[in-house]
Order: C-alpha cells, then sequence, then structure tokens
C-alpha cells in the first residue's frame, strides 16, 4: 500500500525541513510527534503510545526506532527504508537503543533539535533521554520546528481538508432527524460518528463532545448519556476527518423554543464570528483574532462567560487531539498566512442562568477574505 501523498510532495516536505534545520543550524532532529512523522512520510499509526523515534539528518535520510508491531506498520504506510526495532523486555530503556543507533549514525557531537512538546515523549521518557545524550550531542528543544511547517497546507492537503469538512456536514445532517424531545444522545452520538465513517472517513484526534441539560455547558466528552427534555439544549463539537486532516465544527442547538437568553448569547456568538472574518487575513496575527472575539463579548457583558481562546489551527493531527499547537489567544504573534485550515469558536458558558450557546466552523485562509468550508449556514438550530 503506497503512502497517501504522492512521492514528489513528501520530498518537498523533506526538503522544508532541512531547509529549516540547516537555518537552525541542526545536524539531526529527533521527531517524537506522530503527525510530524505522518506528515513527513506517511507513517500512519497509534503506536506513538509506546517510545519511538524518527531521526532525520540534514542530508534528509531518515532512520525509525520503534517496537515490533510496527516494524511492517511503517513499511505498509511510510516512505522509511530504515527501519530498527528495541527489543520489549524487562527494564528495557529505548534511549539506549536511540544513543546507539545515533552513533551508528555518526551524530557523536553533533547538533540535535528534539521534539519535547508531544504526546509521544512522556516526562519518564523524556528523563531518559536527557540523560542519555547528556555527554553525546548538543541538544536543543525544537518542538515546534515541524509543527510551523505543517500550519501551511500544500493543495492536496487542502484536498483532504475539504472532504473532512463535507463529512461534518454529512454528520450534522446525520444527527438531526435525531434531535428532539425524548431522543437519546447516544443515537445522536452514532449518527454523527457512523456518518463520518461510512463517508470513508477516519476516527478523529479526540472524541465528539455532545452534552445536553447542564452538560452543555461543558467542552470537554464525558462518560454518561442523557435523553433530551422537553425543554433542553444540547452542544455539539465534532470533525470531519479525512486521511487524518480535520474540519471542526460546533453548534448548540435548543430543544423547544429558545429562552431569551440563548436567543441573545447566540446573537453576541454571530457577532462575534462575523467580526472576526474581516481579521483571518494575510497581515494580521491569531491575537488580533482573540482581540475581535474578546471586544465583542466583552461589549456585551459576557466577559466572565467567554473562554480565553477562540480557536486554532487544525490538520493532519492524532490522538488525544484534533488541534495544532497554534492557537487564537491574547498576545498570539502567529501571522495569518494563505492556505491554513483555522476553527473558529465562540463558546459562552452562562453557569450563572445554566445557559450555553456555541457557533462555530473551519476556515480556508486565501490571499484575501477566507472561505468557510461549512455548507451550513450561521443559525440558531431549535428542535
Amino acid at each position: 500500500m503506497a503512502p497517501l501523498f504522492t512521492p514528489t510532495e513528501y520530498s518537498a516536505r523533506v526538503d522544508r525541513l532541512t531547509q529549516q534545520m540547516r537555518e537552525e543550524k541542526l545536524d539531526a532532529m529527533l521527531l517524537f510527534a506522530q503527525e510530524s512523522m505522518y506528515w513527513l512520510t506517511g507513517y500512519d499509526t497509534f503506536g506513538f503510545c509506546f517510545f519511538q523515534s524518527l531521526v532525520v539528518k540534514a542530508d534528509g535520510s531518515m532512520s525509525l526506532l520503534t517496537r515490533s508491531p510496527d516494524l511492517r506498520q511503517a513499511r505498509h504506510t511510510s516512505t522509511i527504508e530504515n527501519v530498527v526495532v528495541w527489543m520489549d523486555r524487562v527494564n528495557a530503556d529505548p534511549t539506549v537503543d536511540l544513543k546507539n543507533l545515533l552513533s551508528d549514525l555518526d551524530l557523536l557531537g553533533a547538533r540535535i533539535g528534539i521534539e519535547y512538546d508531544t504526546h509521544g515523549l512522556t516526562g519518564a521518557m523524556t528523563r531518559k533521554l536527557d540523560n542519555q545524550l547528556m555527554s553525546f550531542a548538543e541538544t536543543s528543544d525544537a518542538s515546534y520546528l515541524v509543527s510551523r511547517l505543517r500550519l501551511i497546507k500544500s493543495p492536496a492537503e487542502i484536498a483532504h481538508v475539504r472532504r473532512a469538512a463535507e463529512l461534518a456536514d454529512d454528520a450534522l445532517d446525520a444527527a438531526l432527524p435525531f434531535i428532539g424531545a425524548g431522543a437519546n444522545e447516544s443515537e445522536i452520538l452514532a449518527a454523527m460518528q457512523g456518518a463520518v465513517l461510512a463517508g470513508g472517513g477516519d476516527y478523529p484526534a479526540n472524541e465528539f463532545v455532545i452534552g445536553s441539560g447542564e452538560d452543555a455547558l461543558l467542552c470537554r466528552y464525558k462518560s454518561g448519556r442523557r435523553v433530551l427534555d422537553e425543554k433542553d439544549q444540547l452542544t455539539l463539537e465534532w470533525a470531519g476527518v479525512s486521511a487524518h486532516y480535520h474540519a471542526a465544527m460546533m453548534r448548540t442547538l435548543t430543544i423547544g423554543e429558545p429562552s431569551a437568553r440563548h436567543k441573545e448569547l447566540f446573537n453576541a456568538c454571530l457577532e462575534g464570528l462575523k467580526a472576526i472574518e474581516p481579521i483571518l487575513i494575510p497581515g494580521n496575527t491569531f491575537g488580533d483574532v482573540f482581540d475581535a472575539h474578546a471586544r465583542v463579548m466583552d461589549e456585551r457583558g459576557l466577559t466572565r462567560h467567554r473562554l480565553n481562546a477562540c480557536g486554532y489551527s487544525l490538520g493532519a493531527r492524532f490522538s488525544p487531539s484534533w488541534m495544532e499547537h497554534q492557537m487564537f489567544h491574547m498576545g498570539n504573534p502567529q501571522p495569518i498566512l494563505p492556505d491554513m485550515t483555522l476553527f473558529v469558536h465562540i463558546i459562552v458558558a452562562d453557569s450563572e442562568r445554566s445557559t450555553a450557546m456555541t457557533l462555530g466552523h473551519t476556515y480556508l485562509t486565501t490571499e484575501g477574505a477566507p472561505e468557510a468550508l461549512s455548507r451550513h449556514p450561521l443559525e440558531l438550530i431549535t428542535r
């Protein structure tokens, strides 16, 4: 089975990485983020829950150290040719195997960048790794080197994001017939996830959020299901996924006639999203996006009910989160550039009145105005 992208696409990604490595005077990179390995080579696995590392040298050559279950996974899904297996055993320390591999690759005394800020490298393994490399090489934190490169999506990547957005829309379409008084959250969730999978999509990098009643004020998944009341509220956050590329959406729906507070909060969310759209253009920053969101919320007296972030970049991601590193929060200097895929959400949780409202979808940035990738209108959905 060939990787999902063309050899030319992968070569261009390696070239971008090695050019950046040369600019930062790095002889090699130790990649631990699964999405970095996937982006660079097509390597597709959840085996990053164990220790593994992709070693990338400045000349573009690559070697993967992993466990035996992922030997065939790497050969089947990726462009990686050199795969080294560390052995499961009592008191195994794969960081020793990694140091030996680095020695074999003539990297003794080299300048090595390490992806620390990832769920693919635990704190325990970080301590062991640093201990092994202390006198072996000069190391530095290069957690965001590949992450920054992934912010700009290629045409082939954008095609997957567009398909993901279609699947997100399909998921909402599939859910709507199940939403109403007496409906079970289980059926709603099953319809949404089923639509994505039936459409050829993937599991998301984190669970869909579903919550009604008091739980509608949450913006995280939690276990447990309830049946919707005659008058209720339902918050949904989900994503369509194609080749691990995500396009997220978020809505709070009302069951029965929406309250005056629901209508007020929806209008605030809609105003906030519309205020952000003109900011999603080159020349502005991620911090500017948050400032537009905060200004609208604060002018409406919702400061204590809003969040301190209003979205983030997304793309090809693995568990436990579909979020990329760059978020819309105060002071983020990251420039907005063409061909970014950005999820913008407005979340208001009024705990004093037990009222929730959310609104959000994914945009593709361009040289000018952003393109909303959802076909669904921004309206308050009542069932």
